[in-house]
């Protein structure tokens, strides 16, 4: 059975879509995605569909729910190297992909990460210290 490989890079995990994804690979891509989040904590995921030319509801649904899960364990998604002809199809099949971050290419999308991350931790910060203001 074919699979898609997952990388980690450091908190990120990098996913590069080259092939044509047809249903089953989808869900596997999905399911394997998620539970690599869980497995290493990571705090991002990186999905690259530069090689992609044509996408359905299906593989846009996919998208958005691998957004969705990654979300609830705490990771930011962003699709990277989306072709202008996706892009149009997604919304022309009403499919906002809504949770999901984009960005133009490998080098933006980390970037975007990277910053989206960084936010993160401080919001964290600033929490602990306001508890830590209230608990004293």
């Amino acid at each position: 059975m074919d699979k898609i490989p997952i990388l980690r890079m450091g908190a990120f995990l990098l996913v590069t879509i080259q092939v044509d994804l047809y249903d089953r690979l989808a869900l596997n891509l999905e399911a394997d995605l998620v539970q690599m989040v869980n497995k290493t904590s990571a705090k991002g995921v990186l999905i690259d569909i530069s090689a992609v030319s044509i996408v359905d509801s299906f593989m846009g649904r996919i998208i958005g729910n691998i957004a969705s899960m990654s979300k609830i364990l705490d990771a930011e998604t962003v699709v990277v190297g989306m072709q202008p002809a996706v892009a149009i199809t997604l919304i022309e099949l009403g499919l906002p992909l809504k949770g999901v971050h984009t960005a133009l290419d490998m080098e933006k999308g980390m970037k975007l990460l990277k910053s989206m991350i960084d936010e993160t931790e401080e919001d964290a910060d600033e929490d602990q210290t306001h508890d830590d203001f209230i608990a004293e």
